[in-house]
This record gives structure tokens, sequence and C-alpha cells, in this order.
């Protein structure tokens, strides 16, 4: 398996009161592990680790990585 410890991160910043940021679990079963609830103008800086494998973003934020930049609930 590869070692995600050093695993990529990534910027939500939230573009409205009440974003929530989902942190889903690796595995067979995939489960709901970790939840923020941001206010307009927070962010949080997360990481992809041993049990973290998907992110799952409620409401309009900006969502920053190695890969660029995208906009959810537009």
């Amino acid at each position: 398996m590869e070692d995600v410890r050093n695993g990529d991160y990534f910027v939500v910043k939230a573009l409205e009161n009440g974003v929530q940021v989902i942190g889903l679990t690796r595995g067979q079963d995939t489960r709901f592990h970790h939840t923020e609830k941001l206010d307009k103008g927070e962010i949080i800086i997360a990481q992809f680790t041993d049990h973290t494998s998907a992110v799952k973003i409620r409401g309009k934020a900006e969502v920053l990585t190695k890969h660029g930049r995208t906009e959810s609930g537009v």
C-alpha cells in the first residue's frame, strides 16, 4: 500500500456561512469520520492521510489543490 502519511494538502475557503467539509475513510466501506463547519471567510488546510481518502464539501466554497482551483456549490 502506498505511504500516504505525507499525503497531498488542500485548502477549503468558505464563500458563505455553514459550509461543511466532511472527511471520508479509506477501506472497503467508505464512511464519514470527521466534519468541520466553516463560516464565510474561514479556511481549513487539510491533508489526505492513512484514514482520509476523500472529502465531501457542502455549500459554496473555493477549493485549492496542487491540481488547481475549483468552486463547490455554484
